[in-house]
């Protein structure tokens, strides 16, 4: 049998779990697998000696050559099956790897009954165990499910735990915990929601988050739906914003209008009843002309177990509700209620765009690193006129300012700039002719060297805003940006080849021994961070723009879940292990800055543990500050 006849045989199998690229068939349903398939595979197996008993479900490669035993002895008894071990054999080679799953966080099964056939005797048992999931939304979000932690998490994070035979019961119904914060003795399930709003003196993260990426410059209007007490609407509308807000507890007469901005924050995690969200969420979508900031209240259990447990989340000792979710949860909830993307922003702060040009624009610019060339720049000029005395004389020295402007802009864009990509751009083309021999005469200026250097620096831009669309699974672009096209135009050969190129990128970031070289490389380079080597590398985020381009994929793989770095100092990329941790310093220009917050990013799990040592922690002082500095 040949590889084309085996995928034949693979797309005929009429039952099993079918994913994208595989095929998962229980042992009792074997026999609806094409016999010349069923009986080769089993052949190969007696063959390779793996017993008859130490397997139960067969995994059919779509895309591979291969075929995989797997055992998961729990099969009929757990509600979740964890897998213990699995041979993998390579049916052009007949050769066979097996695999062990020994840890504590194997990998799970869920839907049982989409692997097994129609007449297995407990299938309507696991056609239970499925429905008591979707109806608390487990399934929201399938890439995050895989592992047994991360089911564990998702099932406590919606208020729920699994009882000794394995179904789902609500955590209200547990005894609650010795530590947990009492409520009134005559709390009769009325949820006190008009005390959850907060008096504020600046504005609130959301909105931080608006300002830090201009776009609460007043050319957009803005609708705070939830606005609470009004804080940050004052500040909004002494700033002469088209501002307004309503609140159904403190602004019941506000203004409901369609506006640019709606910011939705932290109303979410108040409201006690989930249809209730959704309806709340959709709402805030309607009056979306531009963009949502939607945000919640992010916690573990660590927080979750101080209190006491009510539907999927918690009474807290005002007797106001809260439901803390986790950082990959929020976003497959907003991703699964609005059908778009959620890009993170912050700590349970999500942005969706209905402008889909703006959200292409919005993330080509965080990944458009901002570079001083002037100091370069400088350093060239003085070089080339100094050994050559005529170009003093030349147009370039009689407009020096207005040539200087036009080059800073071509190296911030790594190619020349377009008519209105420039602000002077009627008088260089009065003084030069066009843009293009204003480039010409700044090359016979400074040479090419440093353009050149521009160039490279903004198709690395370019590569990773790629890389990190394809690592979010985004859809193609039909429409662009006319900047984004130059950029296709100027630096690939056609947007399907940037694609292709990005896509090995992305790839290729999976490799450990890759991202120990490309570590290893960032050291060398900047001569500043701390390398052990072997295990990880850490340095300051001002240098993102300065590491291999493969390093700043994965790296940004895990700010992809995290959000924006503005409070984090320092990024240390983990080499074999997948994992990205942030750190986030107080005082940081201090000579000791204090360690406040730390976030490991868990890129095989495509989740996030948050760590704060604000409270009941003494910060750790950092002492080696200066190795983190360069030169």
């Amino acid at each position: 049998m040949d590889f084309p006849t085996y995928k034949d045989l693979v797309r005929d199998i009429s039952t099993g779990k079918n994913l994208p690229d595989s095929i998962y068939v229980h042992e009792s349903a074997v026999g609806a697998v094409p016999a010349s398939l069923a009986g080769i595979v089993l052949k190969i197996a007696d063959a390779l000696k793996i017993p008859d008993d130490d397997w139960n479900i067969l995994k059919f490669y779509k895309r591979d050559y291969k075929v995989a035993f797997l055992s998961y002895p729990g099969f009929e008894e757990d509600s979740y099956p964890a897998l213990q071990h699995s041979y993998t054999v390579d049916l052009a080679k007949r050769s066979m790897r097996k695999a062990a799953y020994s840890s504590d966080n194997p990998p799970i099964l869920h839907r049982k009954e989409t692997f097994v056939s129609e007449d297995y005797p407990l299938r309507e048992q696991f056609k239970v165990l499925t429905a008591e999931g979707e109806a608390i939304g487990l399934y929201e979000n399938t890439r995050l499910i895989g592992f047994k932690k991360n089911w564990e998490r998702l099932i406590s994070n919606k208020g729920y735990y699994l009882d000794d035979k394995g179904h789902l019961q609500p955590k209200a119904e547990k005894s609650q915990p010795n530590n947990a914060i009492p409520i009134d003795s005559n709390f009769d399930g009325e949820i006190d929601r008009h005390k959850t709003a907060i008096d504020r003196n600046q504005l609130s993260q959301p909105m931080q988050i608006l300002a830090r990426h201009n776009y609460l410059n007043g050319d957009w209007s803005v609708l705070d739906y939830g606005c609470g007490k009004g804080d940050d609407l004052r500040e909004l509308e002494a700033h002469g914003l088209d501002a307004s807000g309503w609140d159904p507890v403190h602004e019941p007469e506000g203004l409901l209008v369609n506006s640019d901005i709606v910011n939705l924050g932290f109303v979410l995690n108040v409201i006690e009843d989930r249809d209730e969200r959704i309806e709340t969420l959709k709402r805030a979508w309607e009056y979306t002309d531009k963009l949502l900031i939607v945000s919640v209240m992010v916690a573990g259990d660590s927080v979750t177990e101080q209190f006491t447990p009510y539907k999927d989340g918690v009474i807290t000792s005002r007797k106001t509700f809260q439901k803390y979710y986790a950082q990959s949860e929020f976003r497959s909830f907003v991703e699964k209620t609005l059908e778009g993307d959620a890009i993170a922003v912050g700590q349970g702060i999500f942005i969706i765009f209905k402008d889909k040009l703006e959200e292409q624009h919005f993330l080509l610019e965080r990944q458009h690193v901002k570079r001083d060339w002037s100091q370069k720049t400088q350093r060239e000029t003085k070089t080339r006129i100094t050994s050559n005395e005529v170009l003093k004389k030349g147009i370039v020295e009689k407009h020096l300012d207005l040539f200087t402007d036009f080059w800073q802009t071509s190296l911030e864009l790594g190619r020349i700039p377009a008519n209105n990509e420039f602000e002077f751009t009627d008088q260089i083309r009065r003084v030069a002719g066009s843009h293009n021999k204003a480039h010409e005469l700044m090359i016979s200026h400074i040479g090419d060297k440093l353009f050149y250097e521009a160039q490279q620096k903004r198709k690395e831009d370019m590569l990773v805003y790629f890389a990190l669309g394809l690592f979010d699974k985004r859809k193609p672009k039909t429409q662009m940006p006319d900047s984004l096209k130059r950029d296709i135009k100027a630096f690939y050969a056609s947007y399907n080849d940037a694609l292709e190129v990005a896509r090995d990128a992305l790839f290729s970031v999976g490799d450990p021994e890759l991202i120990e070289k490309v570590c290893n490389e960032a050291y060398e380079n900047l001569q500043c961070g701390e390398m052990v080597k072997g295990h990880s590398y850490i340095f300051h985020k001002d240098y993102l723009g300065d590491i291999p381009a493969e390093l700043r994929i994965y790296i940004g793989c895990a700010t992809q879940l995290y959000g924006d770095l503005e409070e984090i100092q320092l990024i240390k990329a983990h080499m074999t292990s997948a994992k990205v941790t942030l750190l986030g310093y107080k005082n940081w220009e201090s000579d000791t800055p204090l360690l406040v917050e730390r976030i490991k990013i868990k890129l095989r799990e495509q989740d996030i543990d948050f760590f704060d040592y604000t409270e009941d922690f003494n910060p750790q002082p950092l002492m080696n500050k200066n190795v983190y500095l360069g030169a």
